[in-house]
């Protein structure tokens, strides 16, 4: 078994329940985390058998880039897509985290992580 990380992936984009953040957006921060059996990819040194970083990144990207009320949503549709994606994944764990929220005050980012298990 083993884990690939993709770290502070940062992404501009629009997701909010207020009509401001619609409109002007926000940078986002993504920590993605996927656990597979790395065993066959250790053995044939073929991309076919290990987990694609670049697939994983374009996942996120293009789920990021459709807005969305709420964080959670996003994440859950991330994680969705690995299931059906990557066939090889065992479990993923999202940390997407909106950089300087609109909440009346000086916080730095506020973040949502989510996990799923597929076998």
């Amino acid at each position: 078994m083993g884990i690939i990380l993709l770290e502070k992936i940062k992404i501009y984009s629009n997701h909010g329940c207020l009509e401001e953040e619609a409109r002007i957006g926000s940078d986002y921060l993504i920590d993605l985390e996927v656990e597979a059996d790395f065993s066959q990819a250790c053995k044939s040194d073929e991309l076919i058998d290990a987990v694609d970083y670049v697939l994983l990144n374009a996942i996120v990207k293009e789920e990021v880039g459709i807005r969305s009320k709420l964080l959670e949503h996003v994440c859950k549709r991330i994680l969705d897509r690995i299931g059906v994606e990557v066939p090889n994944a065992e479990r993923a764990k999202i940390k997407l985290s909106k950089i300087n929220p609109p909440i009346g005050g000086h916080v730095e980012k506020v973040s949502i992580i989510l996990e799923k298990r597929y076998r």
